[in-house]
C-alpha cells in the first residue's frame, strides 16, 4: 500500500486550525484593539506549537528509546 505511512495523518489535519482559532478567541477576550489581539494571538499560536510540539517529540523518544518494541 502505497499511503500506508501517511494512515493516521489526516486525523491531525484540523489542529493547526484549532490552535489560530482557540489563540484567536483568547486573545480577544483579553484585549479590545485588533493590533493588540493578533500580536497576542501570535504569541500564542508559537507557546501552543512549542508545547504539543515538545509533547509529540518526548513521546516519539519515549515509543522509540525507552520502551522498544520487540
Amino acid at each position: 500500500m502505497i499511503f500506508a505511512a501517511f494512515d493516521g495523518i489526516w486525523l491531525f489535519w484540523h489542529l493547526p486550525v484549532l490552535i489560530v482559532i482557540i489563540s484567536l478567541v483568547y486573545s480577544a477576550t483579553r484585549y479590545d484593539p485588533w493590533g493588540a489581539i493578533l500580536a497576542e494571538s501570535v504569541r500564542w499560536v508559537l507557546r501552543m506549537t512549542a508545547f504539543l510540539g515538545g509533547i509529540g517529540v518526548f513521546l516519539y523518544l519515549l515509543a522509540t528509546f525507552i520502551v522498544p518494541s520487540t
